[in-house]
């Protein structure tokens, strides 16, 4: 069996009496992409510089390719880790060009340190900037500078920090996918922070789901989107529908009908967890009255309190009629009815999270 690229085994550093990273167990295999995902503050930032060597962790192990790097009775420095840096700040030498800031840290004659730079510049559509210095170059051309030299000397493991954070909305998009297409032609193993989901799901391979310093859930992102561990990671990632309701019978009623709670004990206090884009307006029924159906159950009546389009989609707050709080329904394109329209709602049986309440 191949050991993975990095592991990192209960991992925990605190700082001034406070707990801030707290027995973090993961692991990243050659050629994969594992976001950090979580709030600031989670603990994200702290638990990527202890891989790299420059924060010291209290308890844990860190192994590369199966060799330990940090233990109770080993530490090697940064140096000797064969680990690559990428931080928000690039960092790039403004005093050198972009050739010379790709080769700084190569080891090896000139010749060679030449070859690897000129590949890399290449790999990152930067061929015809080697002469150019820092100033000259946008924010995306500088993020793929640091790229580059991150690269240069081969890491085995690619530890990147919100890299592109800094970067203009428009482009960024464009940057993460030529990112990872270079990040996977290198074969490294790459740990991504971030705090944006967008930016996991689009990037990475594996989910690391963090919060108050540990991992809450890991997977796909996929299945971490589709089948999230609490209330809290099911709104980390989109907004949120919330319903409440009481456990009877693995059954709890509620005005959209009843909805199946197993596992939850007799009488216990749950909450019903539905995304916007799942709570669907019954257009056809027009006021006609609830009329229950297999999927999506009884339809309860809301009043529109505010509509805004937001270019793709629509988003519709009700007041619904049988507690007066407001849920928020996405419509694919524009649709903006006036404050005050009545209308129908019913709830995707298939797409609705049930967790035990707070």
């Amino acid at each position: 069996m191949t050991s993975p690229r990095l592991e990192i085994r209960s991992l925990s550093r605190s700082f001034a009496g406070r707990r801030v990273v707290a027995d973090v167990t993961l692991s990243v295999a050659a050629g994969q992409v594992t976001c950090l995902l979580g709030p600031s503050g989670c603990g994200k930032s702290t638990t990527l510089r202890m891989i790299a060597g420059v924060e010291t962790p209290d308890a844990g192990q860190i192994f590369l390719d199966g060799r330990e790097v940090y233990g109770p009775t080993l530490t090697l420095p940064p140096e000797a880790r064969g680990v690559g840096l990428m931080f928000q700040d690039f960092a790039l030498f403004p005093h050198l060009t972009v050739a010379a800031n790709v080769a700084f840290g190569l080891a090896g004659d000139k010749a060679a340190k030449m070859r690897r730079v000129g590949e890399l510049l290449e790999r990152v559509n930067l061929s015809g900037f080697a002469a150019k210095h820092p100033h000259e170059l946008s924010g995306g051309e500088q993020q793929r500078v640091a790229l580059a030299r991150a690269l240069a000397p081969r890491p085995r493991v690619m530890l990147m920090d919100e890299p592109f954070s800094g970067l203009d909305n428009r482009l960024r998009d464009g940057i993460r996918d030529a990112t990872l297409e270079v990040l996977k032609a290198e074969g490294a193993a790459v740990l991504l922070v971030t705090h944006e989901p967008d930016e996991a799901m689009r990037m990475a391979d594996e989910i690391a789901l963090m919060r108050d310093g540990r991992i809450v859930q890991q997977g796909a992102p996929y299945n971490i989107y589709n089948t999230p561990a609490d209330r809290a990671a099911a709104a980390f990632f989109s907004d949120i529908n919330v319903i409440r309701g009481v456990s009877r019978g693995a059954l709890t009623e509620t005005p959209f009908g009843a909805f199946l709670t197993p596992g939850q004990k007799d009488g216990a206090a749950v909450e019903i967890v539905i995304r916007p884009q799942h709570l669907k307006i019954d257009f056809d029924r027009a006021g006609r009255g609830p009329n229950p159906t297999a999927q999506d159950g009884t339809a309860a009546r809301g009043v529109v309190t505010r509509a805004r389009y937001l270019g793709r989609e629509s988003l519709v707050d009700f007041a619904m009629d049988f507690d007066g709080k407001v849920l928020t329904a996405s419509v694919p394109g524009v649709f903006l009815p006036k404050p005050g329209t009545a209308l129908w709602l019913m709830i995707r049986r298939d797409r609705c999270f049930v967790f035990p309440a707070d």
